[in-house]
Protein backbone atom coordinates (compact mmCIF):
# COMPACT_ATOMS: atom_id res chain seq x y z
CA UNK A 1 0.00 0.00 0.00
CA UNK A 2 1.16 3.19 -0.90
CA UNK A 3 1.00 6.29 1.52
CA UNK A 4 0.75 9.55 0.34
CA UNK A 5 3.00 11.84 1.70
CA UNK A 6 2.02 15.56 2.52
CA UNK A 7 4.81 18.21 2.02
CA UNK A 8 4.65 20.46 4.84
CA UNK A 9 4.70 24.09 4.06
CA UNK A 10 2.85 26.68 3.33
CA UNK A 11 0.29 26.74 -0.07
CA UNK A 12 -0.13 29.94 -2.42
CA UNK A 13 -3.11 30.71 -1.03
CA UNK A 14 -1.95 31.17 2.36
CA UNK A 15 0.72 33.03 1.24
CA UNK A 16 -1.03 35.13 -0.41
CA UNK A 17 -3.69 35.51 2.45
CA UNK A 18 -0.53 37.09 4.73
CA UNK A 19 0.85 39.64 1.97
CA UNK A 20 -2.61 40.65 1.72
CA UNK A 21 -2.78 41.07 5.45
CA UNK A 22 0.14 42.56 5.53
CA UNK A 23 -0.48 45.37 2.59
CA UNK A 24 -3.46 46.22 4.16
CA UNK A 25 -1.95 47.00 7.58
CA UNK A 26 1.11 48.89 5.81
CA UNK A 27 -1.56 51.00 4.32
CA UNK A 28 -3.57 52.09 7.59
CA UNK A 29 0.08 52.67 9.24
CA UNK A 30 2.49 54.72 6.88
CA UNK A 31 0.52 57.75 5.95
CA UNK A 32 0.70 57.99 9.87
CA UNK A 33 4.42 57.42 9.97
CA UNK A 34 5.35 59.64 6.91
CA UNK A 35 3.56 62.49 8.18
CA UNK A 36 5.24 62.32 11.54
CA UNK A 37 8.77 63.50 10.36
CA UNK A 38 7.25 66.71 9.29
CA UNK A 39 5.24 67.43 12.46
CA UNK A 40 8.06 66.68 14.47
CA UNK A 41 10.49 69.12 12.67
CA UNK A 42 7.18 71.91 13.19
CA UNK A 43 7.54 71.14 16.78
CA UNK A 44 11.48 71.34 16.96
CA UNK A 45 10.50 74.87 15.55
CA UNK A 46 8.58 76.03 17.90
CA UNK A 47 10.37 74.90 20.70
CA UNK A 48 13.27 76.77 19.18
CA UNK A 49 11.53 80.00 19.27
CA UNK A 50 9.81 79.29 22.39
CA UNK A 51 13.53 79.18 23.96
CA UNK A 52 15.32 82.03 21.61
CA UNK A 53 11.86 83.88 23.44
CA UNK A 54 12.84 83.40 26.16
CA UNK A 55 16.35 84.81 26.16
CA UNK A 56 15.33 87.60 24.39
CA UNK A 57 12.70 88.07 27.51
CA UNK A 58 16.55 88.08 29.17
CA UNK A 59 18.37 90.74 27.20
CA UNK A 60 14.72 92.94 27.77
CA UNK A 61 14.96 92.76 31.34
CA UNK A 62 18.55 93.61 31.75
CA UNK A 63 18.80 96.23 28.84
CA UNK A 64 15.48 97.95 29.01
CA UNK A 65 15.05 97.12 25.18
CA UNK A 66 15.15 93.90 22.41
CA UNK A 67 17.37 93.92 20.05
CA UNK A 68 16.98 95.77 17.02
CA UNK A 69 15.90 94.13 13.74
CA UNK A 70 20.06 95.11 12.57
CA UNK A 71 21.51 93.40 15.23
CA UNK A 72 19.41 90.14 15.22
CA UNK A 73 19.30 87.14 16.75
CA UNK A 74 23.35 87.36 17.08
CA UNK A 75 22.80 89.60 19.45
CA UNK A 76 22.03 86.69 21.80
CA UNK A 77 25.51 85.28 21.42
CA UNK A 78 27.80 88.21 21.50
CA UNK A 79 27.50 91.78 22.43
CA UNK A 80 26.34 94.02 19.03
CA UNK A 81 28.87 95.95 18.26
CA UNK A 82 25.71 98.97 16.54
CA UNK A 83 23.52 101.43 18.16
CA UNK A 84 22.03 100.21 20.29
CA UNK A 85 24.78 99.23 22.31
CA UNK A 86 23.71 97.19 25.63
CA UNK A 87 24.72 98.73 28.47
CA UNK A 88 24.15 95.19 30.98
CA UNK A 89 25.24 92.18 28.25
CA UNK A 90 26.87 89.42 29.91
CA UNK A 91 29.60 87.86 29.83
CA UNK A 92 29.40 84.70 27.32
CA UNK A 93 26.00 86.29 25.75
CA UNK A 94 22.34 84.96 26.53
CA UNK A 95 23.38 81.41 24.79
CA UNK A 96 25.49 79.86 23.23
CA UNK A 97 24.84 79.48 19.53
CA UNK A 98 21.98 80.40 17.47
CA UNK A 99 20.28 76.66 16.05
CA UNK A 100 18.79 76.47 12.48
CA UNK A 101 15.65 75.87 11.89
CA UNK A 102 14.91 72.26 11.14
CA UNK A 103 15.00 73.05 7.34
CA UNK A 104 18.59 74.22 7.59
CA UNK A 105 17.47 78.49 7.68
CA UNK A 106 18.65 80.65 10.00
CA UNK A 107 15.94 81.84 12.31
CA UNK A 108 14.70 85.77 12.04
CA UNK A 109 14.09 88.52 14.19
CA UNK A 110 12.25 91.55 13.43
CA UNK A 111 12.26 94.41 16.33
CA UNK A 112 9.64 95.75 16.06
CA UNK A 113 7.14 93.17 15.14
CA UNK A 114 4.49 93.69 13.00
CA UNK A 115 2.61 90.55 15.22
CA UNK A 116 3.69 91.42 18.68
CA UNK A 117 6.86 93.63 20.19
CA UNK A 118 9.23 91.28 18.76
CA UNK A 119 8.49 88.69 15.68
CA UNK A 120 11.20 85.70 15.99
CA UNK A 121 10.09 83.55 13.26
CA UNK A 122 11.08 80.32 10.46
CA UNK A 123 10.56 80.39 7.17
CA UNK A 124 9.18 76.94 7.08
CA UNK A 125 9.53 74.04 5.08
CA UNK A 126 9.47 76.25 1.83
CA UNK A 127 12.03 78.82 2.97
CA UNK A 128 10.41 81.58 1.63
CA UNK A 129 9.23 85.01 4.20
CA UNK A 130 5.20 85.82 4.49
CA UNK A 131 3.96 82.23 3.67
CA UNK A 132 0.91 80.04 5.50
CA UNK A 133 4.16 77.49 6.24
CA UNK A 134 6.15 80.08 8.61
CA UNK A 135 5.80 79.54 11.99
CA UNK A 136 6.51 82.22 14.66
CA UNK A 137 6.58 83.06 18.26
CA UNK A 138 2.70 84.72 16.90
CA UNK A 139 1.43 80.77 16.44
CA UNK A 140 3.81 78.60 17.44
CA UNK A 141 0.79 77.30 20.82
CA UNK A 142 -0.07 76.13 17.08
CA UNK A 143 2.77 73.31 16.93
CA UNK A 144 3.29 72.60 20.70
Amino acid sequence: MKTLRRSSGFSLIEVMVVLLIIGIMAAMIAPNVIGSGEEAKRQKAAVDIQTLKGALQMYKLRNNRYPSTEQGLEALVSAPTIEPIPRNYPEGGYIDRLPEDPWGNPYALISPGELSAIDIFSNGPDGEPGTDDDIGNWNIDEYL
